[in-house]
């Protein structure tokens, strides 16, 4: 389908189905369109609202001309990214970053962090990480053997995913758009395993699907109450879980797990990457108490759920403060620097 087609769909109300949307995005991939015809595409979309078949489709054609991390791991080993959309305007800490720090702590629990610089925040994963000394720029070889020899790499969006380039203009023109869902669903290092938090309620369930048709074999895809794309504790949080193939859709509540809620929603916020780090490192050594450390425990505790550490949310949650307490989110976390420094001149 080219997109002048598309886009006389879109205009009648149409959905298009995955394999129209599958072409209509490969064109654009791979620069074969007129900027203003994509455009009015993406903005016929937006407005429509996209289905997970277009997202589905979208994704299959940008799967196919991004840089992949040729790592050797089998086909059973659970790699998981922590990779959210953003776009939530909350300018919290990092949490997505500091779990998948604490996770990769677990025993053959491989994480490839996918991110950014901030989009929402004061200071995106990519921030963070740099002012902690990863480099941001490692060919994909590298970034491979690091996550053979110590289950964490840090993939850096833009080095990957060239083709989104390409639209920049466009996307800064629109806002916000389909483009904006898409980077956490084009992991480099094509994990099976995700915990993806999300900027609207309603995507809940579509991304569920989006990553069921890519593959993924189990996924928490959260959306906070007040409209955080993390699991929150300042209150509910929708979850569509994949696992097995199917899904389901539940909410969690914090202080089924012991937490208080968190009545001043400021107290998440931060300033900069420097304090982002500063409370990276309380986290990590069990050196901070309050809400950012309730948040940062629920979060890794669904993460271990997810990776099948734990039965369920509050078994992960045990594991959570036992990585913390015995040192060993820690002791990984210093690792994890220790073999990054290789890579500096």
């Amino acid at each position: 389908m080219e997109i002048k087609e598309a886009i006389v769909k879109l205009k009648e109300g149409q959905n298009l189905k995955k394999e129209e949307a599958y072409e209509v995005f490969k064109t654009i991939a791979l620069d074969e369109f007129k900027a203003e015809e994509v455009e009015l595409f993406l903005d016929l979309l937006r407005k429509k609202g996209e289905t997970w078949q277009e997202i589905a489709g979208a994704v299959t054609a940008y799967r196919e001309v991004m840089i992949k991390v040729p790592h050797s791991l089998p086909e059973s080993a659970i790699i998981i990214d922590t990779c959210g959309t953003g776009g939530d305007q909350k300018h919290t800490f990092n949490f997505s970053t500091a779990v998948a720090i604490a996770l990769s702590a677990l025993e053959d629990i491989y994480v490839a962090k996918h991110g950014n610089r901030s989009i929402s925040s004061k200071c995106g994963s990519a921030d963070l990480l740099e002012v902690c000394g990863i480099p941001l720029d490692l060919p994909p070889e590298a970034s491979a053997q690091a996550l053979e020899e110590i289950g964490f790499a840090f993939l850096f969006a833009p080095l990957y995913h060239p083709a989104f380039k390409r639209v920049a203009e466009i996307r800064k023109k629109l806002g916000r758009t389909i483009f904006n869902t898409l980077g956490p669903l084009l992991n480099p290092a094509l994990a099976n395993y995700q915990l993806m938090g999300v900027y609207d309620f309603l995507l809940t369930e579509k991304i569920a699907y989006v990553l069921d048709s890519i593959g993924v074999k189990r996924a928490l895809i959260v959306f906070g109450e007040e409209g955080y794309d993390e699991i929150t504790i300042t209150g509910f949080t929708k979850v569509s879980e994949l696992r097995e193939e199917k899904i389901t859709t539940y909410y969690v509540d914090p202080e089924n797990f012991g937490f208080e809620r968190c009545g001043t929603p400021e107290e998440l916020v931060v300033k900069d990457p420097f304090q982002s780090k500063e409370i990276l490192e309380k986290l990590l050594q069990g050196k901070l108490e309050g809400p950012i450390m309730d948040m940062f425990l629920l979060n890794l505790g669904g993460a271990i759920y997810l990776c099948e550490r734990a039965i369920d949310f509050k078994g992960g949650i045990k594991k959570a403060k036992a990585l913390i307490e015995e040192g060993k989110a820690w002791e990984k976390w210093q690792e994890i620097l220790d073999y990054y420094k290789r890579f500096k001149i």
